[in-house]
């Protein structure tokens, strides 16, 4: 039996693809999540809950690829408010860490800011292809992996930033915050997207 039969018509491919990337967001999740409690850094920690977050979306659409589209629809304006969770996770550490400013070790933060670019540029490769098929899971999918990609550089750019220009927390503290606001700005998308599609099935 073919792949695509399995995916009852699904894009050959995707269903690995996804499995792929759900794997590589939860391994990579453990090793941020550990730097970030080391070092205490507000944008490791909003990225690390992004990529556990990311890891449970891709496990979701990877149930998902069978449905019919209105239940993937619906399914997708549920994505939207999850997309959400690491951006309200992010202002709480925000929040205790201006009680105690103290800046990031600078060099663990970019290493480990590159080393999570890599797995997001990957990612979004992968998706790449798949973004404008299978409605808006494959976009949730794809635009987490773009976005998280986008708040890697600035993830190392805060810490070269930190280590040679401003030794303060503010750095990682305002990227942790512009990963927020680019999860609620996905979250938009998605929702959008699982609207439109909700209404064409109807």
């Amino acid at each position: 039996m073919t792949e695509t039969t399995i995916t009852s018509g699904q894009p050959p491919g995707l269903r690995r693809v996804v499995g792929i990337v759900a794997a590589l967001n939860l391994g990579y999740f453990g090793v941020e999540f550990a730097v970030a409690l080391a070092i205490g850094s507000v944008s490791l920690f909003a990225d690390s809950v992004d990529f556990l977050e990311d890891a449970s979306v891709n496990l979701l659409i990877l149930l998902a690829l069978g449905w019919t589209g209105r239940n993937r629809a619906r399914l997708g304006m549920a994505l939207a408010g999850i997309l959400l969770i690491p951006g309200l996770a992010t202002l709480w550490t925000v929040w205790a860490k201006l009680a105690a400013p103290v800046p990031p070790e600078p060099l663990a933060l970019t290493l480990t800011g590159l080393g999570a670019l890599v797995v997001n540029l990957s990612c979004a490769v992968m998706l790449a292809r798949y973004r404008t098929q299978s409605g808006s899971l494959t976009k949730a999918a794809f635009l987490s992996a773009r976005n998280d990609a986008l708040a890697n550089v600035a993830i190392v750019a805060a810490g070269i930033v930190t280590a040679y220009l401003w030794n303060s927390a503010w750095p990682d503290v305002i990227v942790g915050l512009g990963i927020a606001a680019m999860n609620a700005d996905a979250a938009r998308e998605v929702w959008q997207a699982a609207r439109e599609e909700h209404l064409a099935e109807a």
